[in-house]
C-alpha cells in the first residue's frame, strides 16, 4: 500500500499543462514503447498507469513540483543519456595523458544545468534503477560520471539488439567491472606483471638490438589472457582456447601463458644454432624442406591444468608478418574443435568446445581489409564460433605512422561498430580495470555467443622493434613515454598505499625473478639444459592409394541422390537436368564432371572422411553444374542429398560463402589444420578470384609445412580456362602456384575428364592420414558439359589419377612429335586433331594432369616408348609469361634428353587474356592448328 501511494504521489506531481503533456506522453508510450527516449519509457515501467485523480487544468492536485522542476528532470535525464553513450570522449584512456579531454556533450553548462538545481530533484527520475544510496539529481550524475568517464570507457549504443544492451548497462551500473579481489590476489598480479617486465627487461640487456617486440606498455595483457583462461577453465564447459595475434608481445605470451620454457627463447636469440632447433646441413629436416621460422613468429601448444584441475588446452597460431591474416586461419581452427564430425549429416557445432581470442594491432585493425572480413564471418552459420574475444594492443602507432596518417576513424576500434560488437576501451595502467572488462568479455561472450572488442589502451616503450629510435618520428611521445613508470610499478604503488605490500617485498620479488633468469640463461650457456626440439619433418610413406570402389556403390549412391522428400517439388528445368542422372551409369560417357565429383564425395563419406566445402556459390556451382543443395520451389526449404545417404560414415557441409576470399581461404585452411581427418575445400567463384588470397598462399598455404611443421590436406577448387570471357575470368594464375611449389609442399593439378577428377578426389582423401598436403585443382568451365571430359563408369571403379594422361597411339614407331599440355586446350587439340587428320600417327598427345610435383617417371617412360621422337611441344592457352611454360622449360630439360623443345602460345603479356571474344577465337585456333601442323 505505501507503494501505491508512492507512485500517486508522483504522478500528482505533475499538474496543468504538465499534467497534459506527461499524459500525452504516457499514450504515446502505450502505443509505441520504443517511440519515447529510454528515461522515460523506464519512469512509466515503474510508475504504471496513473490514477483516476490525476489533476488536469480543470482540477489542479497540491502542487510537490514545479515546472522549473520538471525541466530539470528533462534536462538531466538527456545528460544521463549522453554520459552513458558519450561518456568515453571524456575518459582518462590514455596512460601518458595527464589531461582529461573535455567534450561539450557532457558538460552541466551545455544543458543548462548546475550541481544545485540537480539537488533539487530525485535520483530515480534521471536514473530509475540507480543504487538506493544515491539520492538527489547530483549523486545520479556525479555516479555516472564515475561508471563512464573513468579508466574505462563503453561504447554500446550501436548494439541494436535490446537484450544485449539492457545486460551491457545493466553491467556496467551494477559496478560488476570492479572485482572484489583479496590481498593475495592483488600480490599475486603484481608479481605475473614483474615477471612480465623483467623478462623483457632481461632479453633487452642480454641481447642488446635484436628484434623481439616488446610487450612493454600494454603488459596488462598477460594477466588478462590469465584471468579469461582461468575463467574459461572454471565456469564453462570449454576445454580449447585458440589465440592469434601478431609479434608484439608474442614472446611474453609463449613465455608466460603458453609455456614455452625461458631457456627455449634464449636459445632462439643465441648467435650459436643449437643442433636440435636448427637441422644441419644434409639432415632428414633439411632434405624434407624444413626451414623453420623466426621466434616472433612462431605459435606453439601447452595443455595445462586448471586449479580444479580441469586439463586446457591452448594453442597460439603461427602467424608470419602479415599481422592481421591469422585472424581467419584462428577462427576455422576453433570451429574445427567445435564440430562433431562422426555422425553422417551436418555436423554437430557446439560453441562451448573451443574459444577463439585475437589480439589485434590498433593499426591493423583498421588498416587491413582482412580484419572487416573475418568480423563479417562471425554471424555466419557455416563460419560462426560462438563469440570470439578480441583485444585491440593499443600502443597509438603503427610503425612511425601515428593515427592522424593511418585511419579515418575517431577510434581503433571503430570498425567493430558495423559489426554490433560491444566496445570497452580501458587504460593499460589500471590493471583491475583491466581484469573487470575481461571479465566483462567472457561473460557476455557466454550470455549470447557474440564477438566482444577491449581496446586496450597502452603504449609502446621502444620503437616498432628495438633496433628502431622512435624519438627520431615521435620526439614529444617518447620524452613521455622515457618519464612514465612502467604498468607494474604503477599498480604496486597503488598497493602500497592500500598497504597491501611494501617496497621491500617489491624488490624480493624483482630480485627472485631475476636470479631465475639469468641462472637458466647461465645453464643454457654452459650447455646443462636440454632444450625442447623443434623436430623435423617426418619420413614419409610413398604416395598413398584408395581402394578401388565397386560398382554397386557408386549405383547406390547415385540413386540416393536422386531422392528427395515427399512433396519436394524441384524447379521444373533442374529436374529434367538431374533426371539424366538416373541412368549415367549406363550411359557410355555418361558420368560428366558434377556427377563424377559428387559420386566422390559419396564414396569419401562412406569411407568414413567428413567432407566441409564453402565457396561463393558452392552449393549450386558457379557454373550451374553441382547442385548439391535442392530447394523446394514452394516453400524454399533446402535439402541436401549427401547429408542423407545410408552409406555415409561422417559428416557433409556445404555452404555458400560471404563475398570473401582472404578471410574464408584462411578460414578453412586454420579448419584444415584442426581437422586433418576432414577433407576441406575451399572453391574459388574463378580462378583468378584466388588473387585476393595471395597472402595466405605465400604466407601460410604452401610454406606451412615448412617454416612450422605444420600440416594441411585443404583442397582448392579454381575454376580456369580460356573461353574468351576476358582477362578477369580465364586464368587461376597457375604459374603463382607452381613458382611456389618446392619440397613437396603441395600438388598442383588440372585434371581433364570426369573419371581423373574422381579419383585425384579419393587420392586426397587417403593422403589425409599418412601424407597430408594441399591440393590446388584446375577446374573446368566449358568442359564441365564438354562430351570428351566425361566418363564411364568402369573408368571410376578401374584405375586410378593418372599425373601423365598420354592419349593411344596406334604405331609409336611412326610418332615424330610428342605435344604436350596441360588443361582444356590438350582436349580442343585432340578433337581438332581428329577432324583434321583423324589417322595420323606421326604425332602423340600427352595431358600434364599433375604439374607439381612433376611426373618424370611417366614423362620418362612415354619418351622412351617413342623410339623416333624428334621434337616435344609445350601448348598451352596463356601468355609466355604466364601459365606453366616457364616451370616447364626448366623442368623438362632432365626429361626429354636432349630433345628441341618448342613453345606454342599466345605472346607475353601483362593481361591474362583477350578482352574480346573475336580475338580469342582467332588465337586459339592459331595455337591448336601450329600444335598439329606440320
Amino acid at each position: 500500500m505505501a507503494a501505491a501511494r508512492e507512485l500517486h504521489t508522483l504522478w500528482q506531481e505533475f499538474y496543468g499543462p504538465n499534467a497534459g503533456y506527461i499524459m500525452e506522453l504516457y499514450e504515446q508510450y502505450l502505443r509505441d514503447p520504443a517511440s519515447i527516449d529510454e528515461a522515460s519509457r523506464r519512469l512509466f515501467e515503474q510508475w504504471g498507469p496513473p490514477p483516476n485523480d490525476l489533476a488536469t487544468e480543470d482540477g489542479p492536485s497540491p502542487v510537490t513540483i514545479s515546472d522549473a522542476s520538471l525541466e530539470i528532470i528533462r534536462r538531466g535525464t538527456e545528460l544521463a543519456r549522453n554520459i552513458r553513450e558519450y561518456g568515453h570522449l571524456q575518459a582518462h584512456l590514455n596512460p601518458l595523458a595527464n589531461r582529461v579531454p573535455s567534450s561539450p556533450l557532457l558538460r552541466l553548462e551545455t544543458y543548462g544545468l548546475t550541481p544545485e538545481q540537480l539537488q533539487q530533484v530525485p535520483a530515480k527520475s534521471l536514473w530509475p534503477n540507480c543504487p538506493p544510496t544515491l539520492k538527489t539529481g547530483w549523486d545520479a550524475i556525479e555516479e555516472l560520471f564515475k561508471l563512464y568517464t573513468g579508466t574505462v570507457a563503453y561504447e554500446f549504443s550501436h548494439v541494436h539488439n535490446v537484450e544485449e544492451r539492457q545486460w551491457l548497462i545493466d553491467y556496467v551500473e551494477s559496478h560488476r567491472i570492479q572485482l572484489p579481489l583479496s590481498p593475495v590476489d592483488k600480490r599475486t598480479i603484481l608479481r605475473r606483471l614483474i615477471a612480465v617486465d623483467q623478462f623483457e627487461k632481461f632479453l633487452h640487456h642480454t641481447f642488446p638490438g635484436q628484434k623481439r617486440f616488446s610487450i612493454e606498455g600494454t603488459d596488462a595483457m598477460v594477466p588478462m589472457l590469465d584471468r579469461l583462461i582461468h575463467l574459461t577453465a572454471t565456469t564453462t564447459p570449454i576445454r580449447n582456447v585458440v589465440i592469434g595475434m601478431a609479434h608484439r608481445g608474442r614472446l611474453n605470451v609463449l613465455a608466460h601463458i603458453l609455456g614455452k620454457p625461458y631457456a627455449d627463447i634464449f636459445a632462439e636469440f643465441h648467435s650459436a644454432p643449437n643442433k636440435d632447433l636448427v637441422p644441419s646441413a644434409g639432415s632428414a629436416g633439411i632434405n624434407f624442406g624444413w626451414t623453420g621460422d623466426v621466434k616472433y613468429h612462431l605459435g606453439a601448444r601447452k595443455i595445462m591444468q586448471e586449479s580444479n584441475m580441469v586439463e586446457m588446452r591452448l594453442a597460439l597460431a603461427n602467424n608470419p608478418s602479415h599481422l592481421e591474416f591469422v585472424d581467419p586461419v584462428v577462427e576455422g581452427m576453433a570451429r574445427a574443435l567445435q564440430d562433431s564430425r562422426q555422425r553422417p549429416g551436418a555436423p554437430v557445432q557446439d560453441v562451448d568446445r573451443a574459444l577463439a581470442v585475437l589480439i589485434h594491432g590498433d593499426a591493423s585493425f583498421p588498416g587491413e581489409g582482412v580484419v572487416s572480413e573475418t568480423l563479417n564471418l562471425s554471424r555466419l552459420a557455416a563460419y560462426n564460433t560462438g563469440g570470439t574475444v578480441h583485444i585491440i594492443a593499443n600502443n597509438f602507432l603503427g610503425f612511425t605512422t601515428e593515427p592522424d596518417q593511418g585511419r579515418s576513424t575517431l577510434y581503433a576500434s571503430d570498425l567493430a561498430k558495423g559489426f554490433e560488437i560491444p566496445i570497452v576501451h580501458v587504460n593499460g595502467d589500471d590493471i583491475e580495470a583491466c581484469l573487470g572488462v575481461i571479465e566483462m568479455a567472457h561473460a557476455y561472450r557466454q550470455a549470447f555467443h557474440k564477438d566482444f572488442l577491449i581496446d586496450l589502451v597502452g603504449y609502446r616503450r621502444w620503437g616498432h622493434n628495438e633496433g628502431d629510435d622512435p624519438s627520431v618520428t615521435q620526439p614529444v611521445l617518447y620524452h613521455a613515454v622515457a618519464s612514465h613508470p612502467v604498468p607494474w610499478q604503477v599498480y604496486a604503488k597503488r598497493l602500497e598505499d592500500e598497504g597491501m605490500i611494501t617496497e621491500e617485498a617489491v624488490n624480493e620479488i624483482i630480485q627472485a625473478i631475476q636470479d631465475d633468469l639469468r641462472s637458466i640463461y647461465q645453464k643454457l650457456t654452459r650447455g646443462e639444459i636440454t632444450l625442447t626440439p623443434r623436430g623435423n619433418l617426418p619420413e614419409e610413406p610413398a604416395n598413398p592409394s584408395p581402394a578401388p570402389v565397386s560398382r554397386e556403390l557408386l549405383n547406390d549412391i547415385n540413386q540416393e541422390l536422386l531422392r528427395r522428400p515427399k512433396g519436394f517439388q524441384l524447379y521444373p528445368k533442374l529436374e529434367k537436368i538431374l533426371a539424366k542422372r538416373q541412368d549415367a551409369l549406363t550411359t557410355p560417357r555418361g558420368v560428366d564432371w558434377a556427377l563424377a565429383e559428387t559420386l566422390a564425395m559419396g564414396t569419401i563419406l562412406a569411407d568414413g572422411i567428413p567432407i566441409r566445402m564453402t565457396g561463393q556459390d558452392s552449393e549450386r556451382g558457379t557454373f550451374s553444374q553441382r547442385h548439391l543443395v535442392l530447394h523446394d520451389v514452394q516453400t524454399g526449404e533446402k535439402f541436401s542429398p549427401l547429408e542423407h545417404l545410408s552409406h555415409a560414415r561422417a559428416s557433409f557441409l556445404v555452404a555458400n560463402s560471404p563475398l570473401s576470399e582472404t578471410a574464408v581461404l584462411g578460414f578453412e585452411y586454420g579448419y584444415s589444420t584442426q581437422a586433418p581427418d576432414t577433407l576441406v575445400f575451399w572453391e574459388a567463384q574463378y580462378g583468378d578470384f584466388a588473387n585476393v588470397g595471395q597472402v595466405l598462399f605465400d604466407q601460410f598455404i604452401a610454406p606451412g609445412r615448412a617454416k612450422w611443421l605444420q600440416s594441411s590436406g585443404l583442397v582448392m577448387l579454381l575454376p580456369h580456362g580460356y573461353e574468351g570471357q576476358g582477362p578477369e575470368h580465364s586464368s587461376a594464375r597457375l604459374e603463382r602456384f607452381l613458382q611456389l611449389s618446392a619440397d613437396e609442399n603441395w600438388r598442383v593439378t588440372i585434371p581433364t575428364s570426369a573419371a581423373q577428377y574422381f579419383h585425384l578426389l579419393r587420392s586426397q582423401a587417403a593422403w589425409l592420414k599418412e601424407r597430408p598436403r594441399p591440393l590446388v585443382v584446375l577446374t573446368p568451365k566449358s568442359l564441365l558439359r564438354n562430351p570428351l571430359a566425361a566418363s564411364d563408369v568402369t573408368e571410376l571403379v578401374q584405375g586410378q589419377f593418372q599425373p601423365l594422361y598420354p592419349l593411344p597411339v596406334s604405331d609409336p614407331s611412326q610418332v615424330t612429335r610428342l605435344v604436350l599440355t596441360a588443361g582444356k586446350i590438350g582436349i580442343e587439340i585432340a578433337q581438332a586433331l581428329k577432324e583434321q587428320d583423324p589417322d595420323a600417327k606421326w604425332i602423340a598427345l600427352a595431358r600434364v594432369e599433375q604439374l607439381y610435383p612433376f611426373p618424370s617417371k611417366e614423362l620418362d617412360a612415354l619418351v622412351a616408348s617413342l623410339p623416333h621422337l624428334e621434337e616435344v611441344y609445350w601448348v598451352q592457352e596463356e601468355p609466355q609469361n604466364m601459365g606453366a611454360w616457364t616451370y616447364i622449360a626448366t623442368t623438362l630439360q632432365y626429361n626429354v634428353k636432349g630433345l628441341p623443345l618448342k613453345y606454342v602460345g599466345r605472346q607475353p603479356h601483362s593481361a591474362p587474356a583477350e578482352g574480346f571474344a573475336q580475338h580469342h577465337a582467332i588465337e586459339q585456333d592459331r595455337i591448336i592448328h601450329e600444335a598439329i601442323s606440320r
